[in-house]
């Protein structure tokens, strides 16, 4: 900077005056750098019109791994987008609308700093406040550190010996079995554990004699109070009231978890970008954005959510234009029964409200390459009509005499929805890459059921463009489909044997297999080959997790969501807190044959520990964490590369990406507690680099008024991208 011309009058200090002609610069430079309104406070942080950048300062200088957020409520719908600070502490909010922004800095060994007003175009270096104690640090880390502390029942107390003895049902035989009930089957499938609204008990619960008393009464709240109450007696109600109890005792009493570490490395390059929908009685299980086969189908356009049991209707965001709209449902016969359930006891949130009323159950939506809406959904009463059961080719090989859930199509162009009545039960669907665009589902029980959606498209005919296959393993060898023994039949070595290992996800592979993870100790994953007329050619593999010859995990158990890769490598989440692969090209036995019913091929799969500690009193490798679902970026949608696995990291608070064996948390760290069940990968233009790319998630917790906020807050919508650098604009 140059200093202007200074005339002086006689008489003047000329020492005075030459050293206030040198300082000057220096002076205003300084007063330029205090008002953190401008632009040229950071020069080191340029910023576009649209960017708000700057550095977040601490006690200590730079805040290195911190989170700023920016929020606004000026657009149709609340917005925020959030970054992560650099080495240096500073960072760049990219892509702002236009509006008024509260900035914000939250992290690990902080306590959130006053919010600050900017908008974009403009530099604001921001103060971070360090957390006065260690408890007030810890109410920002993750759902599963605290849920880490949970002291699990020791591995002596197994087999149970019931309610007159430990507590713990006779038929609960390891400790491993214990927790796949509690963080697979049961309570972790619907909502965290460890968030502030599961390890801290509300006053308006009452008061109780002993905290085992306050947890069943807690248990039998609002709508999901008969399922919580079922629940806890699958294992032992008396034992788990008590490991409940003591874990929010001692949180009470001021026990606390690890500190969790910074973001670092790829971390720091993350922008998330969220939006408001649906509202706030409702909650969702997933979403979709694209055609997973094709990730460039409906690029920069509507995103369509599941309410699942909550609500019928579709939620939809612009995120373009942070525009909200509904696509409403509704059932073919009105007799359809509300899947809502009744309240037992009051809600801490909701009183004696059901704020549940779906007939339509939406559990899961798909886009196919013309951007129509598929969706599993219910659209008649579960009773069957007579051509399931006799008459339908598939039905003449294994009739089906009930579903409870079928499939729906919406046509965005057409604003059209039409049910589509199925024999089979569905709970997951996704498409196949072959010519009619087959329809595969999960949900099924005894069956894996499809739809040709091509047939269904031409012709309109549910009826004919439906089937269904009963799982029949191959165990006489011979590599072709034969009559069958039932389940609880012995093995015959002229036959084959059905199995009911039902499918709860379902992957479709490149070479044309189905794949879909099967629930429960240990669990497996199967695997179906079509065949040339899948209702009476279609053989299925079932590879389960290995146990020893005590029935205990030798890696992982309990297997949740999967997906596979264009390898055809299968990739699943566990409840012992891994993800694993498997592989069944490293099988060294054969893969069908009397030896081939579940636990043979241990040597295909892989266990990769979740990063969370593990919980109290459990000594097998894994963690706390217990990811809903494993989802594969095949096509490199978000930056990582082709084929890497992504848990969804529902104890992180994070999606989980795994790299070269390493795990990259994208951590969300507002507002606190995201849980997702699912994810997409979009491609909204390839030459555009990172801006062109990211991943697609919503809140899916059944519970969302256990977040941050409480009562009122609602679903969101987030998108991840993984910037080159942290300040990458």
């Amino acid at each position: 900077m140059k200093p202007t011309a200074i005339v002086v009058e006689k008489g003047t200090n000329w020492i005075l005056i030459k050293l206030f002609y040198l300082v000057l610069p220096g002076l205003l430079l300084a007063i330029n750098a205090c008002n953190s309104g401008t632009k040229s406070v950071a020069s080191s942080v340029p910023v576009g019109d649209k960017d708000i950048g700057g550095v977040v300062t601490g006690n200590n200088g730079p805040e290195a791994g911190v989170w700023v957020i920016a929020e606004t409520q000026d657009l149709p719908t609340r917005f925020a987008k959030i970054v992560v600070t650099d080495d240096e502490g500073k960072y760049l909010l990219p892509d702002l609308p236009n509006a008024d922004y509260s900035v914000w800095v939250r992290g690990y060994g902080l306590v959130d700093s006053p919010k600050k007003q900017a908008k974009p175009g403009r530099n604001l270096n921001l103060d971070a406040v360090v957390a006065p104690n260690p408890h007030a640090a810890a109410q920002y880390y993750p759902a599963g550190y605290w849920f880490s502390l949970l002291q699990v029942p020791a591995k002596n107390k197994f087999p149970g010996t019931g309610p007159d003895g430990n507590g713990i049902l006779p038929n609960v035989t390891t400790q491993a079995k214990f927790l796949s009930t509690i963080k697979s089957g049961t309570c972790l499938a619907c909502h965290q554990l460890g968030s502030k609204g599961t390890r801290e008990l509300q006053e308006s619960l009452g008061t109780f004699k002993t905290s085992p008393e306050a947890w069943e009464r807690r248990l039998q709240s609002g709508q999901a109070g008969p399922n919580m109450t079922s629940a806890i007696h699958q294992v032992g109600k008396e034992e788990v009231l008590r490991m409940f109890a003591d874990w929010t005792d001692r949180i009470k009493a001021g026990e606390l978890p690890p500190t969790p570490p910074r973001p670092k490395g790829l971390e720091r390059n993350v922008v998330i970008t969220q939006w408001d929908w649906a509202d706030p009685k409702v909650y969702l299980h997933d979403l979709v954005s694209t055609d997973r086969r094709k990730p460039t189908v409906n690029a920069n356009g509507a995103l369509y959510g599941a309410l699942e049991l909550s609500a019928d209707y579709l939620p939809v965001l612009d995120p373009i234009n942070h525009v909200t709209s509904q696509v409403p449902l509704a059932v073919r016969d009105p007799n359809t029964k509300s899947a809502s359930g009744t309240v037992m006891q009051p809600s801490p949130y909701w009183g004696m409200e059901a704020i549940w009323n779906s007939k339509t159950n939406v559990h899961n939506p798909m886009m196919d390459e013309q951007g129509n809406i598929w969706i599993t959904a219910a659209v008649r009463p579960a009773e069957n009509p007579n051509y399931c059961m006799m008459g339908h080719p598939s039905a003449k090989l294994f009739p089906l005499k009930r579903a409870g859930r079928h499939l729906g199509l919406y046509n965005p162009k057409t604003k059209k929805y039409t049910t589509i009545s199925t024999c089979f039960s569905t709970h997951h669907l996704m498409f196949a890459e072959d010519a009619n665009n087959t329809l595969w589902t999960s949900g099924g029980g005894e069956v894996i059921g499809w739809l040709d959606t091509k047939k269904y498209l031409e012709t309109g005919d549910e009826e004919a463009s439906q089937g269904w296959t009963a799982l029949i393993l191959d165990t006489n060898g011979n590599g072709k489909r034969d009559a069958y023994v039932e389940p609880d039949q012995p093995l015959d070595p002229t036959k084959d044997k059905r199995i009911t290992k039902g499918i709860y996800s379902v992957a479709p592979a490149p070479d044309g297999s189905i794949w879909g993870s099967s629930l429960g100790y240990p669990g497996g994953i199967v695997r179906l080959d079509p065949g040339t007329n899948p209702p009476a050619t279609a053989l299925v593999e079932y590879y389960e997790l290995p146990l020893n010859k005590n029935g205990e995990p030798i890696g992982g158990f309990s297997p949740r969501g999967m997906d596979i890769d264009r390898n055809g490598v299968a990739w699943v989440a566990l409840a012992s807190g891994h993800l694993a692969s498997f592989d069944r090209r490293k099988c060294q036995g054969s893969r069908n044959g009397p030896n081939a019913t579940g636990q043979h091929c241990a040597e295909g799969w892989t266990f990769y520990p979740e990063p969370l500690p593990q919980l109290k009193g459990v000594d097998y490798k894994g963690s706390a964490e217990s990811s809903y679902y494993t989802w594969v970026d095949q096509f490199n949608t978000f930056g990582l590369g082709e084929n890497i696995p992504i848990n969804t990291g529902n104890e992180s608070e994070a999606l989980l990406a795994l790299k070269d064996g390493e795990w990259i948390k994208l951590r969300v760290p507002y507002p606190m507690g995201f849980y997702t069940k699912w994810l997409d990968g979009r491609i909204d233009d390839p030459k555009a680099g990172w801006k062109g790319r990211g991943l697609w998630a919503t809140i899916s917790t059944r519970a969302p008024f256990h977040m941050e906020g409480g009562k009122g807050t609602t679903s969101k919508v987030y998108k991840f991208q993984l910037r080159p650098n942290p300040l990458a604009r």
